[in-house]
């Protein structure tokens, strides 16, 4: 049984020059295989390009040790029982010995309606009953995201949250320290588990099936819902690994329902799947399934793993929003910018820019420029996508991109004993359900470098050792996590952030904002299915159908039309 599901590939290819391109041969290469990218425990295009060789071996000391590599086509399903969860395999130790920052336990504690009455207050010209109706929405496919922000200022002082991207099944977990008030050692996982999967599955009879956790990356977050899973739901949870390059792959769909392969060769259906595929999932799950999945793969493909609509989500909602107080903050975007624009719109913007590959993550395929050498290494690769994405760089105050809006610059953190200050991001993870969004957890990481105030102070340092955020280092073909960057919620390094309750109350609002936009371009997506017969077991399944056409005519990627049509 063929691990992807069966569809007729030139019947639903919505244009006549798509289906030439399909029926030749495939020439396309991934130039990173996904097994390796799967080891990056965080993913985050707020960190920008691939990391100079030298910054590598100068770092390779603090690296944690590179993961063996997995022996593709002899994995398999394995069943994790009640009783299996421990606190010293799904977080790290440092976060074990932390105590959450007072400010930070405060927020998570605030809960939506005293969230409404501060950011009401605090920004009057926000139309209350607007924001209401935004904290109580309940998404229909993004149900479960994680938002990366920038705190940045203009020249006038005016400081804000930014949204960088918003990914789907984010990571995070394993970074925050406990909530005392949650009585439990579980943390955010059962924060997840129960107020938006559990709930979700309701609807889902036990006898369709059992749960699983299917994951391609962070086998320490990955197994740890797994285990708070099987508390919580009390019945045994099977966790799983699901790569595209596996030839004999622990997972397959038979006639839209999931089903794993445990060490015994037996196949299981699954009823409802808790997916951490994160690496083009849409080459491994159907738009349509009759097992439940949280996140449903549209979220990815409408925004959650692709910047590029992404960026139109953000502007259709703000077009929505006008006149409301309330827009998604992000960097002047460009989209659909072909390899050969590139240059026009550096100029554009002053000669600084990001540049992005819109589809991928753990902080692959984004790239600073800030000069002529910069853009010769982005022109002179090779690029397995046909169309980019050009953003804004947020620099220092000297060194930003130029936008009709004026320029942003970073806030960065408080200077340390040698006034250093570091550039860093923001994570912030919701979840959702039928009550509405809930902050889950939050961290922060900082760039290896401190920031320059002019870029010809110190040319030994480049623009993505000041820029970059992403713990991940690449160390002899394996990725390894710089956790040293890592700086968590608790007493020791909230400070050095800088930033107080009503800032994490705007990255709350700011990662709702995003989140809504997101879910509302998948629901766009899903055109309703008018010839649907409904099926008394699967009520949801086929009752919408992916619009391929609308998406070609928004993200017109023929290479990345091809991976979805595989």
């Amino acid at each position: 049984m063929s691990a992807h599901p069966a569809t007729s590939l030139i019947d639903v290819l919505p244009s006549k020059a798509l289906r030439n391109t399909v029926a030749m041969p495939s020439l396309l290469t991934v130039e990173l295989d996904d097994r390796e990218l799967a080891q990056s425990d965080t993913e985050s295009e707020a960190s920008l390009v691939s990391i100079p060789a030298a910054a590598v071996a100068a770092d390779l000391a603090s690296a944690t040790k590179p993961k063996k590599k997995k022996r593709l086509g002899d994995l398999y399903a394995k069943s994790i029982g009640g009783g299996e969860f421990e606190a010293e395999k799904h977080f790290y130790p440092r976060v074990l010995n932390a105590h959450i920052h007072p400010l930070v336990s405060s927020f998570l504690t605030l809960g939506n309606e005293r969230i409404l009455a501060r950011y009401t207050h605090l920004n009057p010209q926000v139309n209350y009953d607007v924001l209401k109706t935004l904290l109580d929405y309940k998404p229909k496919y993004f149900k479960w995201a994680g938002s990366d922000l920038f705190n940045v200022t203009t020249s006038s002082g005016q400081r804000q949250m930014i949204i960088v991207e918003t990914n789907s099944c984010p990571s995070g977990q394993k970074s925050m320290p406990l909530l005392s008030e949650l009585g439990d050692d579980h943390g955010g996982y059962g924060v997840v588990v129960d107020s938006t999967f559990l709930q979700m599955i309701e609807q889902a009879d036990k006898s369709l099936g059992d749960l699983a956790v299917v994951y391609d990356k962070n086998f320490m977050e990955a197994s740890g819902y797994a285990a708070v899973m099987a508390d919580h739901a009390k019945e045994c949870v099977w966790l799983v690994e699901f790569y595209d390059d596996d030839p004999n792959p622990p997972v397959r769909w038979t006639d839209g329902v999931m089903q794993v392969r445990n060490k015994a060769g037996e196949w299981n259906s699954i009823r409802a799947c808790f997916r951490y595929v994160t690496q083009k999932p849409w080459n491994r799950f159907p738009m349509n399934c009759k097992t439940l999945v949280l996140n449903s793969v549209v979220s990815c493909l409408a925004g959650g793993r692709n910047k590029m609509m992404a960026a139109r989500a953000y502007d259709f909602l703000n077009a929505e929003l006008d006149g409301s107080g309330l827009s998604v903050r992000m960097p002047e975007t460009i989209r659909n910018v072909t390899k050969s624009e590139i240059p026009l719109w550096l100029d554009s913007m002053g000669g600084h820019a990001v540049l992005k590959v819109p589809y991928s993550n753990a902080g692959q395929g984004v790239y600073t420029i800030t000069n002529k050498e910069e853009l010769k290494a982005f022109m002179d690769a090779d690029h397995h996508y046909d169309k980019f994405i050009v953003q804004s760089l947020v620099g220092n105050a000297s060194w930003s991109s130029i936008t009709r809006a004026g320029k942003f610059y970073h806030v960065g953190t408080i200077p340390n004993k040698k006034n250093h200050t570091f550039v860093s991001d923001l994570r912030m993870m919701v979840c959702a359900n039928s009550n509405g969004f809930r902050p889950v957890a939050i961290y922060a990481r900082r760039a290896r470098m401190p920031l320059l105030r002019h870029l010809e102070d110190d040319s030994s340092i480049t623009s993505w050792e000041m820029l970059g955020t992403n713990l991940s280092v690449r160390v002899e073909d394996e990725w390894t996590t710089e956790a040293q960057r890592l700086l968590l919620m608790d007493r020791k390094d909230f400070n050095q952030l800088g930033i107080g309750v009503d800032d994490l109350i705007d990255a709350y609002i700011q990662t709702v904002l995003s989140v809504i936009a997101i879910d509302k371009m998948a629901q766009r997506l899903m055109k309703e299915n008018g010839s649907a017969v409904q099926d008394v077991k699967y009520p949801w399944f086929n009752q919408n159908l992916f619009d391929f056409e609308l998406f070609e005519a928004l993200n017109p990627d023929i290479a990345l039309l091809q991976e979805i049509f595989h």
